[in-house]
């Protein structure tokens, strides 16, 4: 089993982006919530980690091997539960995860079906279903800084024209712990930017998957 890939990305698609590596095309099902990080990177190498599985009908024969790809072991961990409930297969499960995987592990941990059934494809019965059968579960990914960076420790890492960006960017409407992950991709990106304007701007590049922070 390929249990990691790395290799220049080379397209993003709606549910799944392409990885080239010596010579061959990879196409690679991933997560909803990840495609502007992903998009932000494009021809740039990147490390997925991922797993393998057949789609298709043994019983007719049609079996098409597939590769899903997260940018994060912990993500991968927590889909590998989440498809555990019934009626939520490999498709469903990453349509399903338009929000970062500590985000639904918390609400799956306070028994949140409403904020669970706006998932696309979710229903409240899925959602109380999902309750019912991971709450208890996903505890390490709802408090692992799952939701990417929300805790204290995260933020203090940033600079001081970064943590100005950040506070900007909340009052404004945005979740401090999305925000925090934007600056950071944004810092790995071009680390030398140095005004909260610029900062902002960065973010919002990578909110929308833009391919560079500095528009070029």
């Amino acid at each position: 089993m390929i249990v990691r890939l790395r290799g220049e990305l080379s397209e993003v698609m709606e549910g799944s982006v392409i990885l080239e590596r010596e010579g061959a095309a990879y196409e690679v099902l991933v997560p909803a919530f990840a495609l502007g990080e992903l998009g932000a990177v494009r021809g740039q190498a990147v490390l997925l980690h991922t797993f393998e599985y057949y789609e298709g009908s043994a019983a007719g024969g049609n079996l098409i091997p597939r590769i899903v790809g997260f940018l994060r072991v912990e993500d991968r961990e927590f889909f590998e539960e989440f498809t555990t409930v019934k009626g939520i297969g490999i498709r469903k499960g990453l349509k399903a995860l338009s929000e970062p995987t500590g985000r639904i592990a918390r609400d799956i941990e306070s028994a949140d079906a409403v904020a669970l059934a706006r998932l696309p494809g979710i229903g409240r019965r899925t959602a109380e279903q999902i309750i019912v059968e991971l709450r208890g579960k996903v505890t390490a990914f709802a408090h692992s800084g799952g939701v990417r960076g929300a805790g204290t420790n995260e933020t203090s890492k940033l600079s001081q024209s970064q943590r100005d960006a950040l506070e900007l960017l909340v009052a404004w409407g945005d979740s401090r712990a999305d925000v925090i992950r934007w600056l950071a991709r944004a810092a790995e990106l071009q680390s030398d930017l140095q005004e909260v304007e610029a900062w902002v701007k960065a973010a919002y590049r990578i909110k929308a998957g833009h391919d560079s922070v500095a528009g070029r």
